[in-house]
């Protein structure tokens, strides 16, 4: 099973699905690399020589972030955007959407579940 930037690649799927298996890397930018690297899309991981594992590293070394870099990457950006209190930031803070989406109705991947309010009994005993 080969290894790319620490993540075990699958072997008998085709080496640009494979590589989507790389956190930052998606179908059209796996496709880049293999081109570059001047590899076949369709070979599969077990099919793969030395050599070419080497170049796709080494692109992958080169020209992007991925996996761990990537992520401390995007927590950091999250964290600075919270520490100078912008409107991204605070809606992050507080674990709402932070893209404009409605949260009056929707929202509940960001929000949890719902949380139950009691009623209002002593309205009713008024009146």
């Amino acid at each position: 099973m080969p290894r790319i930037a620490g993540v075990d690649i699958p072997t008998d799927k085709q080496m640009w699905i494979s590589l989507t298996y790389i956190h930052g890397i998606g179908r059209h930018l796996a496709k880049e690399i293999l081109k570059e690297a001047q590899i076949s899309e369709t070979i599969k991981g077990k099919d793969l020589t030395d050599d070419e594992l080497s170049r796709i590293v080494a692109i992958l070394d080169r020209d992007y972030t991925v996996e761990g870099q990537l992520r401390r990457q995007t927590s950091q950006d999250i964290a600075r955007l919270r520490d100078i209190a912008c409107y991204r930031g605070l809606r992050h803070r507080r674990g709402l959407p932070v893209r404009g989406q409605s949260t009056q109705s929707n929202a509940r991947t960001r929000k949890g579940p719902k949380k139950t309010v009691a009623g209002k009994k002593g309205v009713k005993a008024l009146k």
